[in-house]
């Protein structure tokens, strides 16, 4: 297979999350997108091929098929325009008919997914107490106004605010025991998040199911929180912008735009850089 290798939500020529993307006459069977996902090794491969008038995707991580992926599908839309010009494409998932736009931005491209309709609910305390501990933090770590959280937008999230930036800086577990968690809970990620204003955040994201230990740019799990945040009247203004990535040495930018009907798509967005040409 010929796959593409594109940095999706960069920051400018460099930073992003590195995304495997695949376009076919057809999909191959799941076990071969599960083999090509391993031999590449990034976070996420997207697989695209021809459906009506739209593509029919899925995105498999190194261990396990992911049932929406928000990086993969940037570096999808830049992997359209790249071979067919700047549109808005049409794409059916496993469980959701979404939308990404791209179009080229200078020497790279930019793309715009629409995510899955959004949800979210409390956290049990008991999950909550036991993923803080398994990343070494404690209840008082946590920020009030943003209580831990099982959110949605295409794929399941716990999220846990912390009220220092020192404290996300500091994350660190044990992947078998995450692996084991998030398994166990239906998780794709756990995102940790710190609120520098009420619109620019700075996150990290474990991906312990898929068997990474961290993701620089999330972008399904950007939706799923921006989709929270309206849930509990965050004064978000209508957009946040999310910072990932920097502490494993690869900044990635996620924007998030966010209208105020409870449940509806968000939109996020950012640039793509293709790593085939750096």
């Amino acid at each position: 297979m010929d796959v593409l290798r594109i940095a999706a939500f960069s920051d400018g020529n460099s930073g992003g999350n590195p995304a495997g993307v695949v376009i076919g006459e057809v999909l191959p069977d799941a076990a071969d997108m599960q083999r090509v996902a391993a031999e590449v090794g990034f976070s996420e491969t997207a697989f695209a091929a021809r459906e009506g008038d739209g593509w029919r995707v899925r995105y498999f991580s190194p261990e396990s098929e992911v049932p929406f992926c928000g990086h993969a599908t940037i570096a999808l839309g830049a992997a359209l325009v790249r071979k067919f010009g700047d549109g808005i494409f049409k794409l059916l998932l496993n469980q959701a008919a979404i939308t990404v736009e791209g179009f080229r931005d200078g020497a790279n491209f930019a793309a715009a997914l629409q995510s899955p309709p959004t949800r979210s609910r409390p956290a049990p305390s008991e999950l909550a107490g036991e993923t803080l501990a398994m990343f070494g933090y404690q209840p008082g770590d946590l920020d009030p106004a943003i209580p831990p959280a099982l959110i949605h937008g295409g794929a399941d999230h716990l999220v846990l605010a912390l009220k220092s930036r020192k404290a996300l800086a500091a994350m660190a577990y044990d992947l078998k025991q995450g692996r084991a968690l998030m398994r166990r809970e239906g998780l794709v990620t756990i995102l940790l998040a710190y609120a520098e204003t009420p619109r620019l955040f700075h996150t990290r994201n474990p991906l312990a199911s898929g068997g990474v230990y961290e993701d620089p740019a999330t972008g399904a799990a950007a939706a799923a929180f921006a989709g929270y945040l309206r849930d509990i009247g965050w004064p978000h203004g209508g957009a946040i912008d999310i910072v990932q990535g920097e502490d494993m040495g690869m900044r990635s930018r996620l924007h998030a735009e966010i209208p105020p009907t409870p449940g509806t798509s968000i939109r996020v967005s950012g640039t793509a850089r293709l790593m085939d040409e750096d």
